[in-house]
Order: structure tokens, then sequence, then C-alpha cells
């Protein structure tokens, strides 16, 4: 599966065609996704080895795929990119997390920026706390394929992903759980005893820094992301700008 669709990213025969996703969405039932991703990240691995390496945000999404990732190979690695803005919550999931699974590395990036500019500009906050960082883990663990946590029904900002891309020139990118549904991650989550920040049980449905997430009661999973601004909803730019340094 991998190679072939592969090849037709290459080609540029790829058709980013939203309604085959939908049908996939809707059709495939919770077993036959979870073997389908299963297949994905295996097909990845045979092919990539070493230089295949997971994004693990900590969420829900990213800890599914890691356990994912785990039941193909224990040697499979990550990356954690963390910020200074991380509520305590979180830093003590990572911290537990790492603790468990060494061959989790931790990025973090320590440039002195303006107070608040998650408020004045919170895209430039971003690039330099998150974007930055995910381009040095990149470059440093020798990436050729990342996988990451995306979803095409979490938030409007997600709908036009493929299973497997190529947006940077020489980097693969495999969104393994791209057709789950949320209630479909928590039921992975329960059936296979995958431990999840506890926020969730505060009532948080997507997390990031502490001053620019809140609770919200909306449908779209992301609506408390940068609650009040410009971004409100949208993304921090690590799966909408390029990742190879050039």
């Amino acid at each position: 599966m991998l190679n072939e669709v592969k090849s037709r990213i290459l080609s540029g025969n790829l058709s980013k065609n939203n309604d085959d996703l939908k049908l996939l969405v809707d059709t495939l039932n919770f077993k036959q996704k979870v073997e389908r991703s299963l297949s994905l990240i295996d097909e990845a691995y045979s092919e990539y080895k070493d230089n295949l390496v997971v994004a693990n945000s900590l969420g829900k999404d990213s800890v599914a795929v890691w356990d994912l990732a785990k039941k193909i190979s224990p040697k499979i690695r990550g990356f954690i990119v963390t910020t200074r803005f991380k509520p305590k919550e979180t830093i003590q999931f990572m911290q537990e997390t790492v603790a468990k699974y060494p061959e989790l590395i931790i990025f973090k990036s320590d440039v002195k920026i303006p107070d608040e500019l998650y408020k004045t500009d919170p895209d430039k906050c971003c690039d330099l706390l998150k974007v930055i960082p995910v381009r040095q883990a990149i470059e440093e663990m020798n990436v050729k394929c990342w996988v990451t946590g995306l979803r095409c029904t979490e938030g409007r900002t997600r709908t036009d992903y493929l299973e497997v891309e190529e947006r940077d020139t020489g980097l693969i990118k495999l969104n393994p759980i791209l057709i789950w549904k949320e209630r479909e991650v928590w039921q992975y989550l329960a059936l296979n005893n995958v431990k999840v920040n506890r926020l969730y049980g505060e009532g948080y449905r997507s997390l990031g820094c502490a001053p620019c997430t809140i609770k919200t009661g909306e449908d779209n999973e992301r609506a408390g992301r940068w609650f009040g601004t410009s971004k409100c909803g949208g993304e921090c730019g690590i799966h909408t700008r390029p990742l190879k340094k050039t």
C-alpha cells in the first residue's frame, strides 16, 4: 500500500479527493481502521527503518499513534516538542512518558521572545517555539518519514491532508489515523489501556500551551485552541510550513 501511494505522490498523480476520505471515515468500522493504521505504519517502517520517527505531541491522538507504532516495533523512535508555556499537567505527563520510553527525544527552544508574544503575534510565537524545534528534530534525527496523529475529522483546518504525503521534498509524512473519529481514538485508548494527559479528564478536547487553550462546548475539537485570536481553531504551523532545511 505505502509503496504504491508513495510512487503516486512522487509522480504527482495522487488526487486530493476529500470525498474518498469521507467515505473511508464513514464506512470502515473500528477494527478495519485499526488494521489499516497498523498496515500503514508497518509498511513505512519496513521501508524507512530508523529513519522513520513518530512526532508525539502528548495529545490523545499522538499517544494512540505511538502505541500503534510500538505494536509494529519497540525500536521505533520519536520526538516531543515542548514549550515554556505548556501546562504543568502536560509537563508531568511528558516526564512520565519519557521515563517509560527513553527513545522519545525532547526538543525545546529557549530563544528569547517578547512578553506575551502569544497574544500579539501567535503565529510568530508558534513558529519560534514549535516549528523551529520540529525542523531541528527532523534534521538531527535524520528523519525521512515522520508519523503524526492528524485526523481529518478533528477540525476545519485538517480536511485536506492525505494518509501519505510529501509536502517537503525528501520527507514523507504518514498520517495513519487520519480517518479515525474522536470516539474511535478514545475507544482504542481504553481497549489498550493507554494513559493520557489528565487534562482531558477536566474537559479539554485538544491540548496546547496554557495561555492559548481553553475548554469549549463546540463541535470543533480544536475550537479552544488560540481562542480569541486570528488563529482560533487553527494550526501551530508544523503541518503547514516547510520542515526541511534548504
